[in-house]
């Protein structure tokens, strides 16, 4: 497929399945999607990975992101909006591998979706990240969401984010924070034997 401008471009139809090196499938691309596009950015992987998982930077950049709290060590809620307009919705992380793969999904009804992303590297040295989508809407907007138009208006902006996220980690030319960790389904993997629990709360912020 040829390459769009502005830096984005159509991801691979049939990308490939990765394991790692405990056995558990890296990524496993969404086979019905709303949504698949890449973005390439001037940064190296481990950078460009390290600034995405700073949640909370994302209404830095984002032109309908206006806050993002962490509620659990792999839930966030997000509060999206435009104009006068905000909805507040939460979001688990199924999987995470550093500097490879982040898989969500919605835990709200209305409508529910999942997404991943992946971070590949380029022949420049720079980063492929591509984003994936599927939206499974309840009740009457299943409709709307099978509609052409409503498909569209997803992926522009999709595009739209990813061209700022592009811009804005550029700007930056390096993170601005990280998170390491490993998720698996959900749960945070601990390389050591975790200590005793401790009432003070404690999880990854950006």
């Amino acid at each position: 497929m040829a390459q769009q401008k502005d830096g984005l471009r159509a991801a691979p139809r049939t990308p490939g399945t990765r394991t790692g090196g405990d056995g558990d499938t890296r990524r496993r691309p969404l086979r019905e999607r709303h949504v698949d596009q890449t973005v390439e950015v001037a940064v190296p992987v481990r950078t460009a990975y390290n600034q995405w998982t700073q949640f909370k930077s994302f209404p830095r950049f984002s032109a309908v992101v206006r806050d993002v709290e962490q509620v659990r060590p792999t839930v966030t809620a997000w509060t999206i909006g435009y104009g006068p307009l905000h909805r507040r919705f939460a979001v688990e992380i199924l999987k995470q591998d550093p500097d490879a793969y982040l898989a969500w999904r919605g835990l709200e009804q209305r409508p529910w979706h999942r997404g991943e992303v992946e971070f590949r590297p380029t022949e420049s040295a720079g980063t492929a990240i591509t984003v994936r989508m599927r939206l499974e809407p309840r009740g009457a907007a299943r409709i709307l969401t099978r509609s052409s138009w409503a498909s569209r208006l997803t992926t522009r902006l999709v595009h739209g984010e990813l061209m700022r996220f592009k811009e804005f980690m550029e700007g930056l030319g390096q993170e601005g924070g990280a998170w390491r960790g490993t998720i698996r389904n959900g749960r945070v993997q601990h390389d050591r034997p975790e200590p005793p629990r401790s009432r003070v709360a404690q999880w990854p912020v950006g």
